[in-house]
């Protein structure tokens, strides 16, 4: 296993700057995603770490090895391409094993390395056949053992799920991080797909413009977006305007067209001063729906339209002219339970004040 670190890297391409002074370390063993919009910068980075871009400035490091110029080919990582690049003439068996006969590995080694490979993703029994003779989560297997067959330092995934249909996407999800672990592999992971990186990733970097806006765990950037334009791309909230009443040890309280919110700081290092703009982010399945009037952090609405999921309702709550999007897990308010006067209220450790 070994560390990624990328240190002040920047890569333009002509007058446009795709990746602007990055810095990030991502530790060994570790499954790291990319994830950000189109456009944003996360492939580029990918490819600055595959040797088939190189940077304009700063350095990436595998370990202690310095391979911001070194050649794809001597850099020793596996790559999964979104569209597979399988051979259409080799079988499974022969598309797996290209890479060690291109490193003139013997041929008895070859064999039992192309085996192990396939039989870590369950492909040994459809060794002989074309990749045309493949389902889309087959050919995704194919493209996998091809890249750990190589033994490589480290895995760099671009985009591998985004062919398949979504019950696929959701079965392999597993099997990627099954494989990652298994092999004990420092991977880097870059997809759009919110959910797939909350599902399973060790760390995360969301991306905007080429810049890293926030890293952190999953739920860390879940429930405490450093950024709105982060709480606006991980999952849906509810954001608020107001003004700042007061910050102090990482948490706010904050007056706003719906009244108050006391709630946590999404940046405790950078706390607003009094009067400063801000904004509120709430997540919708936060929100507690009752009767009665609580103290804090309480607004009163009605609902207009409900959707019904069954072990959900997602439920638009009409508030001193603003719509709140509000999710009942096992819902209890439809029909005409639902008419009337209602309180919605949300406890302050999922109420975050961003600056941003």
């Amino acid at each position: 296993m070994i560390s990624i670190q990328i240190k002040k890297l920047t890569k333009r391409f002509g007058p446009v700057v795709a990746l602007h002074n990055l810095d990030l370390t991502i530790n060994p063993g570790e499954l790291f995603f990319l994830l950000g919009p189109s456009g944003c910068g996360k492939t580029t980075l990918l490819r600055c770490l595959a040797g088939f871009s190189i940077p304009d400035e700063g350095q990436i490091l595998f370990g202690d090895e310095e391979v911001t110029r070194l050649a794809p080919h001597k850099r020793n990582t596996g790559m999964v391409f979104q569209s597979y690049a399988l051979w259409p003439h080799l079988t499974v068996a022969e598309n797996v094993a290209f890479g060690l006969e291109e490193r003139e590995v013997p041929k008895d080694e070859i064999r039992r390395r192309t085996g192990e490979a396939l039989e870590s993703v369950h492909m040994n029994e459809l060794a002989g056949r074309k990749p045309n003779q493949l389902s889309g989560g087959q050919q995704q297997r194919v493209a996998l053992a091809r890249a750990l067959v190589v033994r490589p330092r480290c895995l760099l995934l671009d985009e591998p799920l985004s062919n398949l249909d979504a019950k696929l996407r959701l079965e392999m999800r597993g099997e990627i991080r099954r494989v990652c672990k298994d092999f004990q592999l420092t991977t880097v992971y870059v997809t759009h797909d919110q959910k797939e990186a909350l599902s399973i990733s060790d760390r995360m970097a969301v991306l905007d413009s080429g810049r890293i806006l926030q890293v952190g765990a999953p739920h860390e950037i879940y429930r405490c977006p450093a950024r709105r334009s982060v709480a606006g791309f991980i999952g849906a909230a509810d954001f608020i305007s107001g003004r700042v009443l007061a910050a102090s040890g990482g948490k706010a309280s904050v007056e706003t067209a719906l009244g108050r919110f006391d709630g946590v700081l999404g940046d405790p290092t950078l706390p607003p001063k009094a009067g400063a703009e801000v904004t509120v982010s709430i997540r919708p399945e936060c929100w507690m729906l009752g009767r009665e009037a609580r103290v804090q952090n309480c607004v009163p609405g009605t609902i207009g339209e409900a959707v019904y999921l069954g072990e959900m309702a997602q439920y638009d709550f009409h508030c001193a002219g603003l719509i709140l999007k509000i999710i009942e897990l096992n819902p209890h308010f439809l029909g005409s339970v639902a008419q009337g006067g209602l309180y919605a209220q949300v406890a302050p450790e999922d109420v975050v004040v961003l600056v941003e």
